[in-house]
């Protein structure tokens, strides 16, 4: 390349690093010369001079999931707005698989981890916190080591659990998660549970752990119905009460006619006026941009205090809850 432009090998490196003095003319011959030759810079190898390699990886645990798609979209804005490129890994359902993909994010030699998995627990991912900036987002985590910035899931099941009340509901279906399943879905199951019966409303635990398929669950629910009189279901997630609506009308179960049914997230596509689920709004937004901002912040100043931001979400009023007397 140096050839190329008619200028020295020294002054070719000054010009694609960014660093040392060169005129305009020499940076533009650089650069004329780099793009005749199709070349593009390694970040890794920059950064073995610079230190820096101006990425961040991002470990999320489920691709399919909407709520981490609108989190990661959310995140790679943020990280472009304040220079970084982000390189995503995703979990295949086990812890070890998540350390191992945490460990060759490192290896890239990325200035920092963004971990957005509701399933690693937190003593494995601070291993990483001592050589690297790590930061957890979209789940509770109050370890001393990891900054994190999560929606409040206790607040949140707590506050769709008032909006079942509100509603007149008096005998209520939960689908709770097992913690060993998600955190965050465990959380906020049990605090549905726990602000339903505060409020004197009779409550019906079922389990929904990942293992088992809508329809079954949809069979339970309809049996529950049938010996309860519960009158409204409360699901984990959108995705969940999508899937489990769907297997209720095959049953000939009407929501909300029938039955009323609640959800937890309230992203798109599913938080759409149209569909008209009643649900709990993550401030997916926030917490994207803030954990990106967490990162940067411990990446340029690693004896930064690690931080702990709680966010709260809202209620989506839509038709799914219907009102009883």
């Amino acid at each position: 390349m140096a050839a190329r432009a008619g200028v020295s090998k020294s002054a070719v490196s000054r010009v694609l690093s960014g660093t040392g003095r060169f005129s305009d003319e020499t940076r533009e011959r650089v650069e004329r010369a780099a793009a005749e030759l199709g070349y593009v810079a390694n970040a890794m190898a920059r950064g073995l001079v610079s230190g820096r390699t101006h990425t961040i990886g991002m470990l999320v645990r489920d691709a399919s999931s909407m709520v981490y798609t609108a989190l990661h979209a959310v995140m790679e804005r943020r990280a472009s707005e304040l220079g970084y490129r982000v390189v995503t890994t995703t979990g295949v359902g086990r812890v070890q698989d998540e350390k191992s993909a945490l460990a060759a994010l490192v290896s890239m030699r990325v200035d920092g981890l963004v971990v957005c998995s509701g399933l690693m627990p937190a003593a494995e991912i601070a291993e990483f916190a001592p050589r690297i900036a790590t930061v957890v987002a979209g789940r509770p985590e109050l370890h001393p080591a990891l900054s994190s910035v999560y929606c409040d899931e206790t607040h949140g099941g707590a506050t769709i659990a008032d909006a079942v009340v509100a509603a007149g509901h008096r005998t209520a279906v939960v689908l709770t998660v097992p913690v060993g399943d998600a955190l965050t879905q465990h959380a906020r199951t049990h605090a549905m549970v726990e602000r339903l019966r505060e409020r004197g409303v009779r409550v019906v635990d079922l389990d929904a752990s990942f293992v088992r398929p809508v329809s079954e669950l949809a069979a339970d629910v309809q049996d529950v119905v049938r010996e309860s009189g519960a009158t409204a279901v409360m699901c984990p997630t959108d995705r969940l009460m999508l899937e489990l609506c769907d297997a209720l009308s095959r049953r000939g179960i009407r929501v909300p006619e029938d039955l009323s049914v609640t959800g937890f997230d309230g992203v798109f596509p599913l938080a759409n006026d149209w569909i008209g689920f009643t649900t709990l709004e993550q401030p997916i937004e926030r917490i994207g941009r803030e954990a990106i901002d967490l990162v940067v912040g411990r990446i340029d100043d690693p004896s930064r205090p690690v931080e702990h931001r709680s966010l709260r979400g809202t209620v989506i009023r839509g038709r799914t809850l219907r009102a009883v007397t």
